[in-house]
This record gives C-alpha cells, structure tokens and sequence, in this order.
C-alpha cells in the first residue's frame, strides 16, 4: 500500500474510533468543482471485527462504516454507517447541545458558523445546516447533515457543495428593492401549462420563472437547479439531415469507474473533464449527431435544437432540446454519450416516456386572464431575496436578488394558488 494513502487511512481510524473495525476496501475517486479545480478523496469501507470473510459485493453488512475523505485537505465529506447501526463508542453526541455539534462540525470541515454555514432544520434525530456567506443564501448551495442513534452515535455525516473562501466573494450592501425590478418581474411572468394528475387535466396558470438579478441591475444570472453541465459550451444549433440510417441503434453500456493511482492524487492532476471541447471536437459531435438522429429519429430533421455540450466522466454529452415546443413545466430533451475518442453515440436518454402521461392531459380550460391582469394579482406576492451567486463567467460570487413567488395565477378564472397545490 502507498505510504501516504497508509497515512490516510490511520488518521481516520483514529479519528472516528474505528479500533473494532478493519479497513475492507478502499479507493481514489477524483470530481471537478464549479471554479475548475480537481478534487481528490479516498473512499474507505470498514467493517465491525465480527464480520469475516464477507464476498456479497452487492451491498455492505450492516455497521459498515462507510467514509470518505479529501486527500489533500483531509477533511471529511461523508460518513455513513450502514443500516444506521453504528458500534463506534467514542463519537456521541447530545442533540440537545447544538452548540457542541456545531463545534465539532467546524472542527471537521474548517468552516465558520454564521459566517459560512448556518442552521437549517432539525428532523428526528437529524440536524440539517446549509451554506451561506456571512448569513446570506448561496446558489449553488452546499449542504451539511448530521444524524445520531438514539443513544446519541454518529451514524451519518455529509458535506455537499463547493463553501468558497473569501477571495471568490464580491461583498457589497444589499440594495436591490422590488420597486426597481418590477418591470423585469413582468417579463418573467410566464403562461405554463401545470400538469394535474388527479384530475387528468392541464392548467394554464401566470407563474414566476426564477432569475437572479445582480445587485447593480446591470445584468441577470438564470436559475439552475443542476450544474453538472458546468462548464457546458452553450449554442442554439438546429440539427438537420438528409440520410436516413435504416440499421437500428445499438445503445452500448457506459463505464462510470475511473482507475485512479495515488501519484496522480498527490500530483494533483487536473481531471481531463476540464479539458475545453475544439472547434474541431464540435464538428465531429454535430457529424455523429447527425448520424444518430437520422437513425433512430428519421423524420425530425429540423425538430431537434444542439443546446450544449459538456464533459462528464469521460465522456462527451450532448444535450438536446425539441424545437418547438408548448409553455410547460416539463419540456422535451434528451442527451447523447458521446465516446471522446471515436466521437460516436454510444447511449441516449429521451424524457419523452417520462411526458407520455403529460401528454396525454387535456386541455380543456380557456384561458380568460389578460398577463396584466395576473400581474397585478400577483404582484405584492413576489419575492425578492439576497442570494450570492456563482457567476461562472466572472470566476466569483456577485450579490443578487433571487425573483421568485410561491404562487401562481388560475388562467381560466384568475384565481391565485399556492404553486404546490398544482
């Protein structure tokens, strides 16, 4: 075994108690962060003493301590015993002591409470604590859980989310106010079609599309629930084609496991998902995805729009996007694997058996709210709320407000409604 990752493991049996476990498996796994750094961590397995000769590779014997480490800070991300069952008699915790639990989490992750991290909710037996910067949200958020057994042992602790330093913070005074934005607050009052499934039907209603306004009102950052296409190259291209394949797709299975050595961890190799796509890499991808729609969607030439490209695990994905399509919640698309070497379609994922129950929905309300209308309906129901944000173009957080309402407006009758009663 490599000496420094020896070191490693020592450290965490020491740290989390672990004398009546022993090390079962252990591997390297390696991710990229929003502002393009490479993370390595060490992923460790330890059984109870008691388990022996254990070969059922499908799933871990319960008191399985499961944990996983940054490799050069070595800080914890995750631990987590299996079946929430844990022997470990050395990491109690009161959970009416909170502010124990706190310092013992600052203590694990180096963050400051209040100022990078604050209390979110208490479930049974779980604290909950999400990101922040100097007590203002963050997008994209980070997250951190904590949950203990009735007698009070760690049995489950995690780390989600990038939590900056200092210097990738722009601070400045909030000053944004609803009165300055109102005009912008209309544009993203939207026609959606809200799918009801109990009563078979689709609902037209006026509802807020989120967007983050910078605090200066120079510009926007749109709201994303997902980033893993962080670093996607972003286009509008409609894909056409005139030859049609007849010989059916053959979706091959993708390899997600990396083999990766201790040399590169400690030589802090950058993860090749950072690599930029060419020119010369988007024509090819335009060329194979052409290839594959001809095959396997022969009469949509022209229907389909190329909305990105990104690297992920290896792999080129594509992401897709039907032309033309219906204001609804859920829209279609779909993305392409794309092999990086051979450039060939090697699987796809279509949302379009996911929208078959959608589309099936009626349609039968008129639509008899003017958008004006509902605006004023809605308007002192609107949010506006400080958010840092992420903006990937400037490489650091910039103060925003988040536009954003919990409610919308009936468009058949005007009548307001609490979204998630949609």
């Amino acid at each position: 075994m490599d000496k420094r990752i020896e070191e490693l493991i020592d450290i965490t049996r020491e740290k989390y108690c672990l004398h009546k476990y022993y090390l079962h498996t252990f591997d390297i796994h390696r991710n990229t962060t929003i502002f393009k750094d490479t993370v390595y961590r060490l992923s460790m397995e330890w059984f109870p003493n008691h388990i022996k000769n254990w070969d059922d590779e499908t799933y871990n014997p319960e008191g399985t301590a499961c944990i996983e480490i940054d490799i050069h800070s070595k800080k914890t991300k995750h631990v987590i015993f299996s079946e929430g069952i844990s022997t470990v008699g050395g990491m109690t915790f009161d959970l009416n002591n909170r502010d124990e639990i706190i310092k013992w989490i600052e203590r694990e992750t180096g963050l400051i409470y209040g100022r990078q991290f604050e209390f979110w909710k208490e479930e049974e037996r779980e604290l909950h604590f999400k990101e922040c910067i100097d007590g203002v949200a963050v997008s994209p958020s980070g997250y951190i859980e904590l949950k203990l057994d009735k007698e009070g042992r760690l049995t489950l602790f995690s780390v989600y989310g990038q939590f900056p330093s200092e210097e990738l913070v722009k601070q400045e005074k909030y000053l944004l106010s609803l009165e300055q934005v109102e005009e912008l607050a209309k544009e993203q009052l939207k026609l959606v079609e809200f799918p009801v499934i109990e009563q078979k039907k689709l609902v037209p209603a006026f509802a807020i599309e989120e967007i983050y306004i910078k605090n200066d009102c120079s510009s926007t950052l749109t709201y994303e629930f997902f980033v893993d296409d962080k670093f996607s190259l972003q286009m509008d291209k409609v894909i056409e084609w005139d030859d049609i394949i007849q010989k059916p797709f053959q979706g091959k299975i993708l390899s997600l496991i990396e083999n990766v050595t201790p040399d590169q961890a400690f030589q802090c190799e950058p993860h090749p998902d950072l690599r930029p796509i060419t020119e010369e890499e988007i024509k090819k991808c335009v060329s194979t995805i052409q290839k594959f729609l001809g095959q396997v969607y022969t009469k949509d030439s022209g229907k389909w729009a190329l909305k990105s490209l990104y690297r992920d695990k290896g792999y080129i994905h594509a992401t897709l996007k039907k032309k033309e399509q219906k204001e609804r919640v859920f829209k279609r698309k779909m993305k392409l694997f794309i092999d990086s070497g051979t450039y060939e379609v090697l699987n796809y994922m279509d949302n379009k058996p996911f929208l078959e129950t959608y589309m099936e929905l009626k349609e039968v309300e008129e639509i008899k709210i003017a958008k004006e209308e509902a605006f004023e309906k809605i308007k002192e129901l609107i949010e506006l709320t400080p958010y840092y944000v992420y903006d990937f173009e400037q490489g650091y957080y910039v103060l925003c407000g988040k536009l954003d309402c919990q409610y919308a407006v009936k468009a058949n009758n005007g009548e307001v409604i609490e979204l998630n009663e949609l």
